[in-house]
């Protein structure tokens, strides 16, 4: 059976994770109140994060930074991409 959530990001009621995507507290907001759409859009965002500012995941700076770009793009004001930026396409 699919679990539903109110997704925050997108204001609907959707499909929810399978489980926490990340440990502790903010894995845990984020499986009780962002749907699989909602994640996907973040992990497109996270991956052009990574890329554009060369991020070494394994690196606890670059880890913050991600950490804080996520609460943003999910619950916040949303997550803006580097300056100068050009999408693909």
């Amino acid at each position: 059976m699919t679990r539903m959530v109110n997704c925050v990001k997108r204001g609907v009621k959707a499909e929810g994770l399978d489980r926490a995507p990340l440990p502790g507290k903010l894995g845990q907001r984020v499986f009780d109140t962002i749907s699989k759409e909602a994640w996907q859009d973040w992990m497109r965002h996270q991956t052009m994060l990574i890329n554009e500012h060369r991020l070494s995941v394994i690196e606890p700076q670059a880890r913050a930074f991600l950490e804080a770009e996520l609460e943003k793009f999910l619950f916040g004001e949303g997550s803006a991409p580097p300056e100068g930026y050009v999408a693909p396409g």
